[in-house]
């Protein structure tokens, strides 16, 4: 059975995280004298494809510096956050809301690389609505008055970006329509297939995923919207928690080597073929830093979203 959310309640909930000082995940994170570094990542799917799909990218920092590298299963946007806020995790993989969230409200992090399928194009993604193949749902305009499923109040794709979309129709979220949160992207989509909502939000790759797995049946679901490009989930690393050395080198292996060519010149991976990336990442990950970020900072503004609030 899948767990609901308000998003006026959930909003409030990763608010009041944002601003706790508690643990969150069970594992501590590294330091500077482990040999066990903490990856963890936002949970677009569940938790064991997760897990498989960074095997590669933890294993190219194992083989790179020598250390352990754990993966976290984490159970929502702000296990994430407040993980490495706690000093629990040392590298996390983030949505550009939950970065912006989690550096803005002082957690002591460096965005260092996004994904990209065209090394040639900057990392960014979209944000699609979706709605079932039979409905008469043409448009965001016409979500007044629908159930609409979005992922979570820290997601970018799956909710700060549709926010903003929305507004531009004149909807209001929160009065103008039923708004459940799924907590990941997977759950959205299933959701709105499974008839819970009458249209979800999710990122630009999810519906191919759910397709090849066999969990949505092709042309069943169909987009009635999609954003201007969003910047690209970026890997961020915990200063407080990683020697500075251990940090430069997690930083130039993941800039360099964190892409299919080179895990297959590392032994990593058999062939680009078969060279499995998160979210189905075609080349790997390129730099970024905090600047490239803005956009969504400027989406904050512009929307005044809840969650935006948890990083003053």
């Amino acid at each position: 059975m899948k767990t609901f959310f308000s998003p006026k309640s959930a909003a409030v909930r990763a608010a009041v995280l944002a601003s706790a000082t508690v643990p969150i995940l069970a594992a501590c994170g590294s330091g500077s004298d482990s040999e066990t570094i903490t990856f963890a990542a936002i949970p677009a799917e569940s938790s064991s494809s997760l897990e498989s799909d960074y095997s590669n990218i933890t294993s190219l920092i194992e083989q790179e510096t020598g250390l352990d590298v754990e993966f976290q299963n984490a159970s929502d946007y702000a296990a994430v956050i407040e993980g490495q806020r706690a000093g629990q995790i040392d590298i996390a993989s983030y949505g550009p809301f939950s970065y912006v969230i989690a550096k803005d409200s002082g957690v002591n992090i460096d965005a260092i690389a996004a994904p990209t399928s065209d090394p040639a194009q900057q990392p960014a993604y979209t944000s699609l609505a979706y709605v079932r193949a039979d409905s008469d749902i043409k448009g965001l305009s016409d979500l007044r008055g629908r159930t609409v499923c979005f992922v979570d109040a820290a997601s970018t794709s799956g909710y700060l970006v549709p926010m903003e979309g929305l507004m531009n129709e004149g909807i209001d979220l929160e009065t103008d329509l039923e708004a459940v949160l799924a907590g990941g992207h997977d759950a959205s989509l299933l959701s709105l297939e499974s008839g819970s909502c009458d249209a979800a939000f999710a990122h630009d790759t999810m519906l191919n995923t759910l397709v090849t797995s066999g969990q949505v049946d092709d042309g069943a679901l169909r987009s009635v919207w999609e954003s201007e490009p969003i910047p690209e989930d970026p890997i961020a690393l915990n200063l407080d928690t990683l020697d500075p050395a251990v940090a430069e080198q997690i930083s130039t292996v993941i800039r360099e080597k964190a892409n299919k060519p080179a895990l297959v010149a590392a032994g990593i991976c058999a062939s680009e073929g078969e060279c499995v990336l998160p979210e189905e990442i075609e080349y790997g990950y390129l730099p970024v830093d905090d600047t490239d970020f803005d956009a969504i900072r400027e989406i904050c503004a512009a929307t005044d979203a809840a969650a935006c609030h948890s990083i003053n």
